[in-house]
């Protein structure tokens, strides 16, 4: 992710507050956008999958790509825009990005003081920029393919995470082999049938853990044998355990990769 070296005036910056369950309906945006989660879950999805965006982190967006925003928790959000002149230079894809300490307190400043006036503005922006720059990417997505079967049998999936089903039982239910369907994975999402389904009970679990729902609770629901085993996996895959997402935890620094 590059950003614009001169500090011209592309930013603005809001402030928003939603409840568990709350949706910001499919829309689009002419400038590109950075959503932040100061705190809660959000879930943004685009034509092309879904991102997880955990608090201490922030989901980069391009400009005129219409997404949808489903809240896990209380979630606090802060966002900023950034002119269409800039967008060349920050990418054309939606990206997670982890939000270090101090670019969070640069967000939330820049509600306060977008739009006026003086110099301390272009500070803050050049800062937001050096920030952005080092911004380290994490691995939020949970894509959907193209191949229509193979997306009824994953929408499903993320409908009921618990289904324990065999690649060989979803390549049976779609009449070919289980290599035939291992290949159509990797070529339409870049990873395996198990990855792609851990990535997703992931993701889902901590929409989940931000609602409040117990660790037990969750393992079950993701088709885990035991609490323990689902811990595992959590730390494995994130460096943290799952009750840094619980309401009130802060995962600052948590890195999926």
């Amino acid at each position: 992710m590059t950003i614009p070296c001169q500090p011209g005036p592309w930013l603005e910056a809001y402030a928003d507050n939603y409840h568990n369950d709350d949706v910001v309906h499919l829309h689009c945006h002419v400038q590109a956008q950075l959503i932040h989660a100061v705190s809660g879950v959000m879930v943004v999805s685009t034509a092309q999958g879904s991102w997880l965006v955990p608090s201490g982190h922030a989901l980069w967006v391009p400009a005129a790509i219409p997404h949808e925003i489903r809240m896990a928790g209380e979630v606090h959000m802060r966002t900023l825009f950034l002119m269409p002149e800039a967008e060349p230079e920050l990418g054309r894809s939606c990206q997670v990005i982890e939000v270090s300490a101090l670019l969070r307190e640069l967000i939330v400043a820049a509600t306060l003081i977008a739009g006026q006036s003086g110099p301390r503005l272009p500070a803050m922006i050049e800062l937001i920029r050096l920030e952005l720059l080092a911004a380290p990417v994490v691995a939020m997505h949970v894509p959907v393919p193209c191949e229509v079967r193979l997306a009824k049998l994953c929408t499903h999936f993320i409908r009921n995470p618990s289904d324990d089903s065999s690649l060989d039982s979803w390549a049976d239910t779609l009449n070919m082999s289980a290599r035939t369907l291992s290949r159509i994975f990797q070529r339409e999402l870049g990873m395996s049938f198990g990855e792609w389904r851990k990535r997703a009970r992931l993701a889902l679990s901590l929409k989940l853990l931000a609602q409040g729902a117990s660790i037990l609770e969750v393992a079950l629901e993701h088709g885990y044998q035991s609490p323990s085993a689902f811990s595992a996996m959590f730390r494995r895959s994130l460096g943290y355990p799952p009750s840094h997402f619980r309401p009130g935890a802060s995962p600052q620094g948590m890195s999926l990769r």
